[in-house]
This record gives structure tokens, C-alpha cells and sequence, in this order.
């Protein structure tokens, strides 16, 4: 399987305006492929493959001199991506959606450059980075890097931050031993998440909470006049918040995910459509809910929890999560009539049995989770 680690990089100075340079000429780069490509099929109804526009990139750093500033493989990777957003754009008009037309890249929104073979090389003894054309960079290397290292990729954050994010293949089994534990896992709002055994884990709402502190750095962003260096100021301020949201969900999502793979030896969880859960033509979704759900972050946890497991050997199922919150655990049947959100206990009227609604849903997540096992 493939691991992907994530660092901080210190770049100087000078590094620092290097690579904002590379950033905007691989952005000129993306631009010119995209424009290229859309071009050649609406004048002459020619598609235009990544091999061509590889090709195209010699007599372009001829015309544009300050583009061999940048490692050729990086350059390359620019005109890969437009490639990729092409067949993405493709999947999803023969899927039948209505997806936008790949867009040119604005000043300032290329955040990012990859190394996908050559070019770079990590001492980890010196926490140290190198890149071609760039130098080397201070890395904190908070852990070991494990595996064949694939490929890396620099990013810029929204706050001025650089990162490394490096990817490794054949990474060593770390299985853990299986204790026959079992658990089903229940996804809230009230609660971010019941186990089947009844254990309620707490929702953080970390949004909620510093709701007040983004509104107050929005409302500062709004009075500033455009294109001042105090609008750009104000600007990184509602992005440092932005940023500390996303850390903290992140940390959590890590943290939850890694107590929970080293607990339990088999996983049920509930495969939620989130994208149709915040849709707006889901009758059920309201701005409250929608906003709610985007703050637990459900999706950053399953997607945590899936990796995790499946690097320690666990055994992990997703289910269908249509009537498990309505469906009696003890005997299997629907109530006569449908449970609304507000209804927070089960009682079942067929067999009596009373339970917490949350609690309910886990147990029968974890049967069905079973079944699906079962049957694989």
C-alpha cells in the first residue's frame, strides 16, 4: 500500500521567493497546456495528448528562458495535471453528472509543485530535503519516513507555511495481533460517534467554537479596502483560523482513529453519502444540519480509520446505513411509524425493548457489518 507523510519545511529567504517563482511559472505552464488543449478542440476538433504537450515544452523554454529555472520532471507534472483534470472532466460527463470544464489558474492559486521520480533526495539523520534548483531545506522529520519514497510534493499554505508531503510505497506490516473485539460504529451530530458497546464519544464542534473568532476576522476582512497590503494581512488572519479549525479536526480524526484500530480487532461503520447528505436538493438537509455535519467532519474520520485498519490488518465493513437508526436490534423489525431526528430513544413496540436511539443503530451496524463479512 501507499503512505503518504506530511512535514514542515523551513525554506530561507531566498528559497522562499525560489519557490514562489517555480510555483508561478509551473502556473503559467498549467495555463498554457489548458489553453493549448481547449484551443485545438475548438478550432479544429483535435485532441491534444499529454505525450504532445510534452513534447512541447522544449521549444518552450526556448521562447521562454526563465521556465529552465524550474527541474524539467516539475514542469512536467504541471501539464499531468491538466491531463488529469481532463479525464476527471470526462468520467463525469459519461457518468451522466454536470461537471465544470477544467478552469486556468488565477495568480496566486497554484499552490503547489511535485517531484514525481527525480530531482530530490531526504537525509533524515540532518532533517534535511533537497531539491533540485532550489537547495537544501531544513525538514522536522517528526518521524521515521518508512518504504520506498515515491514522490514529493511542496506546498504553500494559505497562511505563508510550506510543507512536504512525500510518498512511499512497500511500506513494512505493522498487522496487530486480533483480540476478537468487535465494534459498530454510529456517526451523530449530538454525538460524534456511539459504539455498540454504548460508549458516546463527543462531538468537538470546533467550528462552532471559533464561529465567533472567524466572523470577527471577516467582518475586519469586509471594511478593508482591495488589493492593500492590510487587506492581505487581514486576509492571512481568517486563513490562520481557517487553519486552526482544520488542525484541530484533523488531530482529533488521527487521534479517535488511532484508539479505536488498536482496541477493536473488526470494524462496522456506516458508508454515508455525505455529498448527498449536503446537497441542496436533499429535502432533508437544512443550512443548521448541513453546517453541522460539514463540522463533525465525518468523512475525514471514516477515511482515517479505513488506512489505519487496513495497515494493521483489521478487518473493516461498511454498510448501508438505510433504516439503521429506525430497525428494532433485538427483533429486527421497522416501528410502524418513522423515527423523526427528534425521537433520541427506541422503543420498540413490537418486542418492547427500550434503548438509546444512537446506541440502537451501532448494534445493528455491527450485525449487519458482520453479515456483509460473512458472506465476503
Amino acid at each position: 500500500m501507499l503512505k503518504a507523510y506530511l512535514f514542515r519545511i523551513y525554506p530561507t529567504k531566498a528559497q522562499t521567493s525560489t519557490l514562489n517563482r517555480h510555483l508561478e511559472i509551473c502556473r503559467k505552464v498549467y495555463n498554457n497546456t489548458l489553453a493549448l488543449r481547449k484551443s485545438s478542440w475548438e478550432t479544429n476538433k483535435t485532441h491534444i495528448s499529454l505525450f504532445d504537450t510534452n513534447k512541447l515544452l522544449t521549444q518552450w523554454k526556448k521562447d521562454h528562458p526563465e521556465y529552465s529555472q524550474v527541474f524539467s520532471q516539475v514542469l512536467q507534472n504541471s501539464q499531468v495535471r491538466v491531463d488529469l483534470a481532463y479525464k476527471a472532466f470526462f468520467r463525469r460527463v459519461k457518468s451522466g453528472e454536470n461537471p465544470g470544464y477544467p478552469r486556468f489558474k488565477q495568480y496566486g492559486r497554484y499552490d503547489s509543485i511535485t517531484y514525481p521520480q527525480l530531482g530530490f533526495s531526504i537525509d533524515q539523520s540532518r532533517g534535511i530535503v533537497h531539491l533540485s534548483k532550489i537547495g537544501d531545506i531544513p525538514m522536522i522529520l517528526h518521524r521515521d519516513i518508512e518504504g520506498v519514497i515515491k514522490t514529493i510534493t511542496i506546498r504553500k499554505s494559505n497562511t505563508g507555511k510550506w510543507y512536504a508531503s512525500i510518498t512511499c510505497d512497500e511500506i513494512p506490516c505493522t498487522s496487530l495481533p486480533d483480540n476478537g473485539k468487535i465494534v459498530g460504529i454510529d456517526m451523530g451530530i449530538r454525538s460524534f460517534a456511539t459504539l455498540s458497546n454504548g460508549k458516546h464519544i463527543e462531538n468537538p464542534r470546533f467550528y462552532e467554537r471559533e464561529e465567533r473568532a472567524l466572523a470577527k476576522a471577516n467582518r475586519r476582512l469586509s471594511k478593508s479596502e482591495r488589493g492593500t497590503e492590510d487587506r492581505s494581512r487581514k486576509h492571512k488572519v481568517v486563513s490562520r483560523v481557517h487553519e486552526r479549525i482544520r488542525n484541530k479536526r484533523n488531530d482529533f480524526a488521527h487521534k479517535l482513529s488511532r484508539e479505536i484500530v488498536n482496541t477493536y480487532g473488526t470494524l462496522c461503520v456506516e458508508d454515508l453519502n455525505i455529498t448527498h447528505m449536503l446537497a441542496k436538493d436533499n429535502p432533508t438537509s437544512t443550512t443548521s444540519l448541513s453546517k453541522r455535519i460539514s463540522d463533525a467532519s465525518w468523512s475525514k474520520f471514516i477515511d482515517c480509520l479505513s488506512y489505519k485498519a487496513a495497515e494493521a490488518g483489521r478487518n473493516m465493513a461498511t454498510v448501508d446505513p438505510r433504516n439503521t437508526s429506525q430497525m428494532c436490534s433485538r427483533c429486527g423489525k421497522l416501528p410502524p411509524k418513522v423515527k423523526s431526528l427528534s425521537d433520541r430513544v427506541h422503543l420498540c413496540p413490537h418486542c418492547g425493548y427500550k434503548a438509546d436511539r444512537d446506541i440502537n443503530a451501532a448494534i445493528n451496524i455491527m450485525r449487519l457489518g458482520l453479515q456483509s463479512l460473512a458472506k465476503a
